[in-house]
């Protein structure tokens, strides 16, 4: 099955971000920009392109930002390995493909709006659905009139995305109900495995 056409990016979590994009610069050969700090929540990101308007978020514990108020996305708190936690879709009109997922079944979460700054003084602004956002449904997000984050990105090329459950059926009608398209298999853990095509080889992300 192909990568879904509206796959916006992947989200890999981490508990030691910079040796985590040390060690994906040598494993693919491509190294990782930095994106900017999620100000408040207490995290940053590095960033590499996928081919095509979507990138790979390699995201962590921001040690310059004092602790925030509140957990850490993607239950990084938590968090003993890295691991690829979840990935996201996106769409020119969020309020309606909510709508239409919550009609067909599925309640991806309230819509939350977030911005950071890139390191060169950018402002990025976007919304996103905040329901579960650790897991083989992707979450939704909107770019508005920000600049999408690939633009201009090292790369490398996904060439496969496919999710493990003990029960891939019923994963499935939450995938419907998102208009969202994953291959799933049956695994004993939930879990996401990405191939990359990078210039040091294949790569797999799990």
């Amino acid at each position: 099955m192909p990568v879904d056409r509206d796959l916006d990016h992947l989200v890999y979590v981490t508990p030691d971000l910079p040796r985590t994009v040390a060690r994906f610069a040598e494993m693919t050969g491509v190294a990782p920009i930095d994106g900017g700090r999620h100000v408040g929540r207490g995290t940053r990101n590095y960033l590499v392109g996928l081919g095509g308007q979507r990138y790979l978020e390699i995201i962590g514990v921001d040690d310059d930002q004092p602790e925030p108020d509140r957990p850490r996305p993607f239950g990084i708190d938590e968090l003993t390995i890295t691991r690829l936690v979840t990935w996201a879709v996106h769409t020119d009109d969020l309020d309606a493909r909510v709508e239409a997922s919550r009609a067909a079944g599925y309640d991806p979460g309230p819509i939350e709006p977030l911005s950071r700054r890139t390191p060169a003084g950018d402002l990025l602004e976007w919304r996103l659905t905040n329901g579960d956002r650790r897991g083989l449904v992707p979450f939704v997000i909107g770019w508005g009139a920000s600049r999408h984050p690939s633009t201009g990105l090292p790369a490398v090329e996904l060439v496969s995305l496919h999710g493990l459950h003990p029960d891939p059926a019923a994963i499935q009608p939450k995938l419907a109900a998102l208009d969202a398209e994953l291959d799933m298999r049956e695994g004993a853990e939930p879990s996401l495995i990405a191939g990359l095509d990078t210039p040091n080889g294949p790569v797999s992300l799990t």
